[in-house]
C-alpha cells in the first residue's frame, strides 16, 4: 500500500498529468468562486435587513460560516470533478505503469457524470450533517477523516474497478478488500484536509486507486 501511495504522488507532477491537473484546478476553483460570490451576495442581502447594531456581528458570523462551509464543500467538488476526469487519469496510469495489462474501458460520459452527481449530492448531505462536529474539539478531525475516508475510498475504487468489470463485481471486489480501500481512502481524506493541496485530490485519488485495484486483482489470482 505504501508503494501505491508513493507511486501515485510521484505521478502527479509528471507531464501526462499536467493537462488534467490544470483543468481540474481551473474547474474546482471556478465552481468554488461562484459558490462564494453567490452565497456572499445572498448573506449581504440578508444582513442588510437586520437592525444596524446587529449588522457588524452578523457580517463576521456569515463570513466565518461561509469559510467553514466552503471547506466542507471541497470534498464533494473534488468528487464531482473526479467523475469527469477519472478515466483520463486512469488511462495515463495504466499506460505508463501497467503497459502489458489489459486496458480498462472508459464509462460513457453521461453514465460517469450522473454517477458523479449522485455521489456529490450524497457527500454534500453527509458533510452538512457533520458541520456541528466542528465545535467539538478532539473528535471533529478524526470523524471528518474517517467519514471521508470511507466515502471517497469507496467512490474512487469503484470508479476505477468499473473500467474492468460490471458495477456489481466492482462493489463485491471493494467489499472483499474493504480494509485496503479504507486505508487508501484515509490517505485521500488526509490530502483533502490540507488547504490548497486538496485541489490535487481527484488526480491523486484516481491514480492511487488504479494501483489498489491492480493489487487486489493480483491477490485474487494468487
Amino acid at each position: 500500500m505504501l508503494n501505491a501511495v508513493l507511486t501515485a504522488l510521484r505521478d502527479i507532477p509528471t507531464p501526462p498529468f499536467r493537462t488534467v491537473l490544470w483543468k481540474s484546478i481551473g474547474l474546482t476553483l471556478a465552481l468554488l468562486a461562484v459558490v462564494w460570490i453567490g452565497t456572499f451576495a445572498a448573506a449581504d442581502y440578508l444582513v442588510a435587513m437586520l437592525p444596524a447594531e446587529w449588522q457588524t456581528a452578523a457580517d463576521w458570523l456569515a463570513g466565518l460560516l461561509l469559510f467553514v462551509g466552503l471547506g466542507f464543500l471541497v470534498a464533494p467538488v473534488a468528487a464531482l470533478f473526479a467523475g469527469l476526469y477519472a478515466d483520463e487519469v486512469a488511462e495515463v496510469v495504466e499506460r505508463t505503469r501497467y503497459p502489458t495489462d489489459r486496458p480498462g474501458v472508459p464509462q460513457p460520459l453521461m453514465t460517469g457524470l450522473l454517477a458523479a452527481l449522485r455521489f456529490t449530492g450524497f457527500v454534500v448531505l453527509v458533510n452538512i450533517a457533520m458541520l456541528p462536529l466542528l465545535f467539538l474539539p478532539g473528535i471533529n478531525v478524526p470523524i471528518f477523516l474517517a467519514v471521508n475516508a470511507y466515502l471517497l475510498g469507496r467512490e474512487y475504487f469503484e470508479q476505477v474497478a468499473m473500467r474492468f468489470r460490471p458495477i456489481d463485481e466492482a462493489r463485491a471486489l471493494r467489499r472483499a478488500h474493504s480494509g485496503k480501500v479504507m486505508l487508501a481512502g484515509l490517505t485521500i481524506a488526509a490530502v483533502l484536509a490540507v488547504p490548497v493541496v486538496n485541489i490535487l485530490t481527484p488526480l491523486y485519488a484516481t491514480a492511487l486507486m488504479v494501483h489498489v485495484v491492480k493489487l487486489t486483482e493480483r491477490q485474487k489470482r494468487i
